[in-house]
């Protein structure tokens, strides 16, 4: 069985009692990286378990051997915060298990997404969630212009989010694609860092923002 587990996205108490049981269960645990993962459990007072990777460089090798072990025994899903399956390599993996009748179970916990759209303080109906931009210039801007249709079409909010190291980017590409449009923009969730920001972009510039930190970014129509 594979169980999908929750981590905290900033404050390492933000985590389920279920959670913590599955994680005292389980002989193994797949993470995206054993210091993120170590820390945590190191935090939780646990210890002695096996790690296995599946990252952006895991290979299908690794994902087949990793299908075969869920299909053994109990073993537990994390990213490095969040919720697992959610924009991170571990949807091939919950595929792949549904697919051969690996039962898959959830322990619900922290969202950045979640996180950001219950501090917006909108009511939200719908929006378009894009996830990652490119790194490549030419097809990340590609990408912002067809989000510029998209909203101009269906007058519905956008999210992003993006590496920590391109927020920068991400706030200049913003000024220039959506000048006009209110944006809500959350630094840091959950950590005593955690900064929200609202206003056109010019303004969430003029903050003294770091050059790198966790964030998400709310455009509205």
């Amino acid at each position: 069985m594979l169980y999908l587990i929750a981590t905290p996205i900033g404050d390492p108490e933000e985590i389920s009692l279920k959670a913590i049981s599955v994680l005292k269960k389980v002989n193994t645990v797949i993470c995206e990286s054993t210091k993120e993962t170590g820390r945590l459990l190191k935090y939780h007072q646990i210890s002695g378990k096996k790690y296995e990777l599946l990252n952006e460089h895991s290979t299908k090798e690794d994902l087949d051997r990793i299908v075969n072990l869920c299909a053994e025994e109990d073993i537990a899903l994390v990213s490095d915060c969040g919720t697992p399956g959610f924009c991170d390599p571990g949807s091939d993996l919950v595929a792949i298990c549904r697919q051969k009748d690996i039962p898959v179970k959830n322990c619900l916990g922290a969202s950045s997404l979640m996180g950001l759209i219950s501090l917006s303080g909108l009511k939200l109906n719908e929006f378009l969630f894009k996830g990652f931009l490119s790194q490549d210039s030419h097809l990340r801007s590609s990408q912002w212009k067809d989000l510029t249709v998209e909203m101009s079409q269906f007058k519905r909010p956008i999210v992003i989010m993006d590496t920590p190291y391109r927020l920068q980017r991400t706030l200049s590409d913003l000024e220039n694609f959506f000048p006009k449009n209110i944006a809500i923009l959350a630094l840091n969730l959950a950590t005593p860092e955690e900064l929200i920001l609202t206003g056109i972009p010019n303004q969430i510039k003029i903050n003294d923002l770091p050059k790198k930190a966790e964030f998400m970014l709310l455009i509205t129509p």
